[in-house]
């Protein structure tokens, strides 16, 4: 564990030099959905009898946390091509295992940020969500998975180019049909399948169903862990047949 300790470690100091970009864009980033969208657009709306804004607020934990969580991707991609740390890795006493694992909870960590920000507004605004374990498990599959999404596109992608063609063509359809903005069920008949595709909308449900207190199918937590255990073993796959 002791390299996972230490590339987590790394990635924390350099956090610290820019924490507050961090958390600024954890703060104006959902603002902005929030206000066009919730006291815009769904201003007196509900949906299956919930207010819109207290419906939406846990579909923004999860699009803000998913991403600074898959933000690792071009922090990884910059260290590798650009400072040679896989190298570093690569010669260190540490297996590609811990590597994985040390990436992950930095994705993790930053994930967070928004999450708190977000749950302190719900707090003090008194939505009454009801903030539980299950939420903050949901939560952690949630986050792992998107911050080994992450990992695996920096490991296997060799431009920036083609990071901005994944986030173009998944990423961002994702974020809009995955049960965030507006129930999955709402949408056209035929747009319906793609939703289901995407991991998110799996974690967006449970992490909604959680802070409502509404019952979620069981099987989506089953799907987010398989999901999440398939991108661990992805990753693992290309960080051992990585080089640097």
């Amino acid at each position: 564990m002791k390299g996972v300790v230490a590339v987590y470690y790394r990635e924390i100091v350099n956090f610290k030099n820019r924490w507050i970009k961090v958390w600024s864009a954890s703060v104006i980033y959902p603002a902005l959905f929030l206000l066009a969208f919730g006291y815009g657009i769904g201003k007196g709306v509900q949906i299956d009898g919930v207010n819109y804004v207290k419906f939406l607020i846990p579909g923004l934990i999860a699009i803000s946390s998913m991403n600074q969580a898959y933000g690792v991707s071009l922090e990884v991609h910059i260290s590798r091509y650009y400072y040679k740390l896989f190298d570093e890795y690569l010669i260190a006493p540490i297996s590609r295992w811990e590597i994985v694992f040390g990436e992950v909870l930095y994705g993790i960590t930053k994930g967070a940020v928004p999450v708190s920000v977000l749950l302190a507004y719900a707090i003090f605004t008194k939505m009454g969500y009801n903030i539980n374990f299950s939420f903050f498990v949901y939560l952690f599959l949630h986050l792992c998975c998107f911050s080994l999404l992450g990992f695996i596109i920096a490991m296997i992608v060799k431009s920036h180019a083609d990071q901005a063609a994944f986030s173009t063509f998944v990423m961002t359809p994702m974020l809009f049909l995955s049960d965030t903005f507006y129930p999955i069920d709402k949408m056209p008949i035929f747009i319906r399948p793609l939703g289901y595709i995407f991991p998110l909308t799996y974690s967006t449900k449970l992490i909604r169903g959680s802070l409502l207190g509404t019952r979620t199918p069981w099987f989506y937590k089953d799907v987010l862990v398989f999901i999440t255990l398939v991108l661990f073993t992805f990753a693992f796959m290309v960080a051992k047949k990585a080089e640097g």
